[in-house]
């Protein structure tokens, strides 16, 4: 297990925003929790579930994409922060533990120009009011920020002035997005955006390659174990240089372009096609030749390399929280790569997906949980399955120990 700080926290409105539902628990002992979840929902489909890779130092402020909805309380004051558990009742919040700290600096400043620009938070139910939600992107390594002001309706009146005001107080950010979302929804942003300022995306780097993020983008929000997450996917892939890999539910293309420089080529597939657009940039920008990005649903995809009896060495999937379907795991036993590494969060659906693959001619080899998410009960797990003989089993789960180790 990563040595870890094991000093508890305190947040005042953690109980009421239901964000982080283990705040005010040492480190350590959250740690042994997901570590107990994983092992118990992988009993008797994995043989062997390695320590959980923690975060270093103090697990606090790492959370690089932030959002915060604004409301005025029953004095009519302005306030920002999140929505109470299973509501839309918006619970003040001042400085958050787990979020970037420039990024509670920005929203401070926004509450107050938009006092000085007599400028109300949106209403849902009457549709009065402009201002509804901000998000906020940040790159750790760049140090770049993009603020994305999402408004109730088109007329944003002295938008210019209040830009300005807002750049020239927060001279760190560099691009700003105003997105319109006039919808009654849970969904933070609209169809539409413009950029105001900037270019309207930022760029961050991860595992020595340089991504694009721009407001729509997934990318995950915990750079440090991200790098450790991703590091530890390519070296269960156990790539020579020669195989020929896919990276499912690929979304921007980060881990296939990490992926990249250790294979022969390349190929991923994502259903979002403004992710497809940003996976295809990414490769430009990474001077990546042996990859190529195609839109599409994951399963349907795969079903169409089976019935052409493509060759795939590695299958790389890294699918949403409802895990991956029987369709496309079924393709995946047809084309019978050599190994699948699983990147899962949410440990259910793994289970289920792994007890699939296991029954059709796969081996799980080894899982390690990983904590992206300190202070919160989620956990994601990489998970190597190969359909290599025993011996082979024993060399591909000793090799990644040691390079685990060495990571730590």
């Amino acid at each position: 297990m990563t040595k870890t700080a094991d000093s508890k926290l305190s947040c005042p409105v953690s109980r009421m925003c239901g964000g982080c539902q283990w705040m005010g628990e040492s480190y350590e002992k959250q740690l042994q929790k997901k570590q107990q979840r994983v092992q118990e929902l992988l009993k008797g489909i994995c043989p062997k579930v390695n320590p959980i890779v923690g975060m270093e130092g103090s697990p606090c402020h790492y959370r690089n994409k932030v959002h915060a909805a604004f409301a005025e309380d029953e004095r009519g004051r302005i306030i920002s922060g999140v929505y109470a558990q299973g509501t839309h009742r918006v619970i003040p919040v001042e400085e958050c533990l787990i979020e970037d700290q420039r990024a509670d600096q920005v929203i401070g400043v926004i509450r107050h120009l938009m006092e000085k620009f007599r400028i109300h938070p949106y209403d849902e139910d009457s549709g009065r009011g402009l201002m509804r939600h901000v998000l906020i992107r940040v790159g750790k390594m760049t140090g770049q920020m993009l603020v994305v002001l999402v408004i109730g309706n088109s007329h944003f009146p002295a938008r210019a002035a209040f830009v300005q005001q807002l750049v020239k107080e927060c001279p760190f950010i560099t691009s700003v997005v105003v997105n319109l979302n006039g919808f009654k929804t849970s969904m933070v942003l609209g169809p539409s955006s413009r950029t105001v300022h900037g270019k309207g995306f930022i760029e961050d780097v991860l595992c020595g390659k340089r991504f694009g993020i721009s407001p729509q983008s997934f990318y995950q929000i915990n750079h440090a174990q991200t790098e450790k997450l991703y590091s530890l996917a390519v070296r269960y892939a156990g790539l020579t240089g020669n195989e020929r890999l896919l990276d499912a539910y690929c979304g921007i293309g980060t881990i296939g372009l990490v992926a990249a420089d250790h294979c022969k080529e390349v190929i991923g597939v994502e259903l979002n096609k403004d992710a497809v657009q940003d996976a295809i940039r990414n490769a430009r920008r990474n001077n990546a030749q042996n990859i190529r990005f195609f839109q599409g649903d994951a399963g349907q995809f795969i079903r169409g390399m089976a019935a052409r009896k493509e060759n795939l060495d590695v299958v790389m999937m890294d699918p949403p929280r409802a895990g991956s379907d029987e369709k496309f795991l079924k393709s995946v036993c047809t084309l019978k790569p050599e190994r699948v590494v699983y990147v899962s969060c949410m440990p259910e659906t793994l289970a289920r997906d792994l007890k699939y693959l296991t029954k059709n001619g796969y081996r799980c080899v080894e899982a390690t949980p990983v904590d992206m998410f300190p202070h919160t009960m989620h956990v994601e797990t990489v998970v190597l399955l190969s359909r290599e003989k025993a011996d082979d089993y024993v060399r591909i789960s000793v090799h990644t120990k040691d390079l685990k180790t060495s990571m730590n």
